[in-house]
């Protein structure tokens, strides 16, 4: 007797800050430590003064105004800020949030006009925007709308949909995962793309949604345990670049970007299905 496959479908999500990393190869012969520093000021400067590292005060008038696409007076919502690379054939990375795509496009065609830009030759580039994906809270609606007789993208699944979405878009914790601020005391950057498998015999997008839900619950779980030493900020890309996900990390201690990748190499979900890209790691450049 053949088995029913379990219906898959995508876990809802919430998106935040457009995000841009952008990586750069130097030419050393031509542009020296000295005038590399004079143009990075000159082109932070440009970009809008760099990162916002927020009070206490703008974290609370920002948890109070997100989604309403309201900008603070004297402030353009979202940052860039320049990582010097380490231990890699590129030179440079320039990372961009931004409120909207839009917005990158802007902070992109800024750089663009900066005497840095003209002294460098790009490498790669990697667009995608904030998520936090509702991976749990997705599988619970589906079984109640499965128990009530009805179906997912229901009236009445959505309608609760909606309601949970807000209720964890104004949570503390998932408004830091939409919009990052820059950790001053983290100034150690690791950046890299990463997709699920799609093979035919470990296809992750063929699983049903509490298989996954179970998965990333698990998953999760690891990367809590590095709180307060790796600052984690997960962007969306599909439908805006080949790889499907990127993952910027933040750190006091380089060492601990070895540690937990690590780590969540030896969660199932990642064991079996995780598929990852070049990784980029370098330096926060300051003053």
């Amino acid at each position: 007797m053949m088995t029913t496959p379990p219906i898959a479908h995508p876990p809802a999500t919430l998106e935040g800050w457009y995000a841009l990393h952008q990586i750069f190869r130097i030419n050393k012969a031509r542009l020296g430590p000295r005038e590399l520093n004079r143009m990075i000021k000159s082109a932070t400067a440009k970009l809008g003064g760099g990162p916002a590292r927020a009070s206490a005060s703008t974290s609370k008038r920002k948890r109070k105004g997100a989604g309403t696409g309201k900008r603070e007076a004297g402030r353009t919502p979202g940052w860039s800020c320049f990582v010097s690379l380490i231990g890699s054939t590129s030179d440079l990375m320039l990372i961009h949030f931004r409120e909207t795509l839009d917005g990158i496009g802007e902070a992109q065609s800024a750089f663009a006009q900066t005497a840095l830009a003209r002294a460098v030759d790009p490498v790669y580039a990697f667009l995608s925007v904030t998520e936090a994906g509702l991976y749990h809270i997705s599988a619970e609606l589906a079984r109640a709308a499965e128990a009530r007789g009805g179906k997912v993208g229901d009236e009445s699944y959505l309608r609760s949909l909606t309601e949970r979405s807000e209720q964890e878009r104004a949570s503390a914790h998932v408004m830091r995962r939409l919009y990052p601020e820059l950790p001053a005391d983290m100034p150690y950057v690791c950046f890299y793309p990463m997709s699920k498998r799609r093979d035919e015999s470990q296809n992750w997008y063929a699983l049903s949604l509490d298989e996954r839900s179970r998965l990333m619950q698990s998953h999760g779980l690891t990367g809590r345990r590095y709180a307060g030493k790796v600052q984690q900020v997960i962007t969306g890309a599909i439908g805006f670049d080949a790889w499907e996900w990127g993952v910027t990390l933040f750190a006091k201690d380089a060492l601990d970007f070895k540690k937990l990748v690590t780590d969540m190499r030896f969660d199932e979900v990642s064991a079996r299905y995780a598929e990852f890209g070049d990784f980029y790691v370098g330096k926060v450049v300051t003053g």
